[in-house]
């Protein structure tokens, strides 16, 4: 049986959803993997789509999977979407009870957590240092992090890693489903999993 991959991200949310999904579904084919996309559950209660089926399914989803992969290309803002970071928390506590969850991360964009920041939020006046915001609340920057060290950290206590590609010149829907990073988070769970022998 091909493992099972739980593809978490913003996905579902662009305009193109449903062919995105399914295009990465193909990828995970390719691979030797099976991609769980949060998007058939929603097809799955077409006329009926009721918040607590949509959160329960997925949740059983994720117990199914022994890998997440979490786009993490920031949406509605500098980190990631709310519902990924659930999900990519969810399968970390499912990992640290002893079900052994394999964690990766992947964005198309490739500036660190604390470089996003300052160029949405950096001080106006010079009256805060760089690692201030335009408030002065301190802006997290440890060792130049994609995100919060919550989601770096989650990853890589399993033994995955966050991996980021530059396709922000792509149109919007084709940069937020970052596509060159997905596929690069591929091969690496490919050759990880065949070196731990995940299944």
């Amino acid at each position: 049986m091909a493992p099972r991959i739980y593809l978490a991200g913003p996905d579902v949310f662009l305009k193109d959803a449903v062919e995105i999904g399914q295009r990465k579904q193909r990828l995970c084919e390719e691979f030797g993997f099976e991609g769980l996309f949060p998007f058939d559950v929603n097809k799955s209660m077409e006329g009926d789509p009721d918040p607590i089926k949509i959160f329960v399914r997925n949740c059983e989803l994720m117990e199914s999977a022994a890998i997440g992969l979490f786009n993490l290309t920031p949406f509605r803002g500098v980190s990631a979407d709310a519902g990924t970071i659930f999900e990519l928390g969810f399968m970390f506590g499912r990992h640290q009870a002893g079900q052994r969850k394999l964690l990766y991360g992947y964005a198309g964009t490739q500036d660190p957590y604390a470089t996003r920041v300052i160029r949405d939020f950096g001080s106006a006046e010079a009256q805060y240092e760089s690692s201030r915001d335009h408030k002065g609340y301190r802006i997290e920057a440890f060792d130049r992090y994609f995100d919060n060290l919550m989601i770096v950290r989650a990853i890589i206590e399993t033994g995955g890693r966050i991996i980021t590609k530059d396709e922000t010149q792509k149109g919007s829907d084709q940069y937020i489903a970052a596509f060159d990073a997905f596929e690069a988070s591929l091969k690496e769970i490919l050759r990880k999993t065949t070196n731990d022998n995940v299944k």
